[in-house]
């Protein structure tokens, strides 16, 4: 099975590759480190590492809590962290600047993936959610590198694929590998395409560990004061193409009833931000771009926050997050950052990158499933209209993400044995880490 899958990344790396060239003419952030793909590239430290693996921007997001923990108890190892995505790696290198090295992960083929074992030298390989590269484990496993599988998890929609290529992934799950899985039913499909059951663990979700930005709500409320004073706001945010125009129908019904109202929206990728520009210039729609300084008035009925890394804040400067990549087939994104500011959730029927958050915020009504530009707009003006009702939905959102925590503990404590079994030197932790049972919310919130 190994030889059939080498033959088919073989195949397909050429592809893989000139897709990126390509789509580099219209991002050229495509072209950044291209090399590093193919495991080339500088690496700015000496000796081993701790590496962490987060394929784009929500799981480096989800990441920064346990690259900081990590950067505290074991100071004096360098770490690496690697992404897939560009927008991954731009928000790696804001977010880890002075605590790790921010690089891309190898394409999946022996002789990269070799390349990038010899340059980065890691220690301890932490590989965020569902990233199962069958050479790269099999690196791992030859060079000895423990291979820990953080916040794990394979939905219910990927099992059956991961079934009929059981014998490739018992392979790859076969070198010792300790999974530490989101939730029991993460962990028992692990042990079904051959994970070791007594290396399989459930953790939790470090999702829910993450910490909002120093004074968030106050700095929202002070870009509102400045944009939308007694305006009432709801935020679209990480928006994709096509979904843009069900959000801008939804909002002219909005105003149908709130005339004032303000619709704050944020594309999800910087390459895009221009074609939403022009799409909204085109369509005749007041608007203010945030890259540009603009400032927003009466008639004014979109900013756009067309900048990276803000979203968290215009979130906070919102009474109602719709939380895109959900009405269209992209699967969702992050719930939880306007969950934990205490805002009303909107969310397509799209939600499989994060089944199970969004499974628990709608099953205890902090979040809403709208299909269509009719049913956003009906919620969004209810909301719009109905303080309590905003602030009881937005507590219930903060008490789920609350009630989660702990995850980031538990998953410490499970490293803390496997890292010191490597040291060369000096390298037990700073300080004990205690491995909490989940709570029973917990376990609720991984089903």
């Amino acid at each position: 099975m190994r030889l059939l899958y080498l033959c088919v990344v073989y195949l397909l790396a050429p592809l893989v590759g000139i897709a990126m060239l390509l789509r580099g003419f219209r991002d050229h952030s495509y072209w950044h480190n291209f090399s590093e793909r193919f495991g080339f590239g500088t690496v700015p430290h000496a000796g081993s590492c701790l590496w962490v693996h987060a394929v784009s921007v929500g799981e480096v997001q989800a990441a920064a809590a346990l690259v900081r923990e990590l950067r505290e108890r074991y100071p004096e190892v360098p770490m690496v962290v690697t992404t897939v995505t560009p927008t991954g790696a731009q928000r790696a290198r804001a977010l880890f600047e002075g605590l790790a090295h921010v690089r891309y992960v190898p394409y999946d083929l022996p002789g990269s993936v070799r390349r990038f074992f010899d340059r980065v030298q890691p220690r301890v390989a932490i590989i965020l959610e569902t990233e199962l590269w069958p050479n790269l484990y099999h690196e791992c496993g030859r060079r000895g590198v423990p291979l820990v599988l953080a916040s794990a998890r394979i939905s219910p929609r990927s099992i059956g694929r991961y079934r009929r290529l059981a014998a490739l992934f018992r392979e790859a799950l076969a070198n010792g590998i300790v999974i530490a899985a989101q939730s029991a039913a993460d962990a028992e499909r692990f042990r079904f395409i051959g994970a070791n059951p007594l290396r399989t663990h459930v953790t939790g979700n470090i999702k829910f560990d993450f910490a909002l930005p120093e004074a968030a709500v106050e700095r929202g409320a002070a870009l509102r004061a400045e944009h939308a004073p007694g305006r009432p706001v709801w935020v679209a945010g990480s928006t994709h193409a096509k979904e843009e125009n069900i959000i801008l129908d939804a909002h002219r019904r909005v105003r149908e009833q709130h005339a004032d109202a303000l619709l704050v929206l944020v594309p999800r990728h910087p390459a895009r931000f221009s074609e939403v520009r022009a799409a909204l210039e085109g369509a005749g729609v007041p608007f203010a771009a945030r890259s540009r300084g603009e400032r927003c008035v009466p008639a004014t009925e979109v900013y756009l926050g067309d900048t990276l890394g803000e979203l968290v804040l215009l979130y906070a400067a919102g009474d109602v997050a719709f939380v895109g990549g959900s009405l269209v087939a992209v699967g969702g994104h992050n719930l939880l950052e306007p969950a934990a500011l205490g805002l009303p959730l909107l969310t397509g029927p799209f939600t499989f990158n994060a089944e199970d958050i969004a499974r628990l915020l709608i099953a205890d009504g902090a979040a809403t499933v709208v299909g269509n530009a009719d049913a956003l707009a009906t919620r969004v003006s209810q909301l719009l209209g109905d303080a309590p009702e905003r602030a009881r939905v937005g507590a219930i959102g903060k008490a789920v993400v609350e009630a989660n925590r702990g995850a980031l503990t538990r998953l410490l404590a499970l490293l803390a044995p496997v890292i010191a079994a490597t040291a060369s030197g000096p390298m037990a932790p700073a300080r004990p880490a205690a491995a909490p049972a989940p709570s029973s919310r917990s376990g609720r919130a991984s089903r």
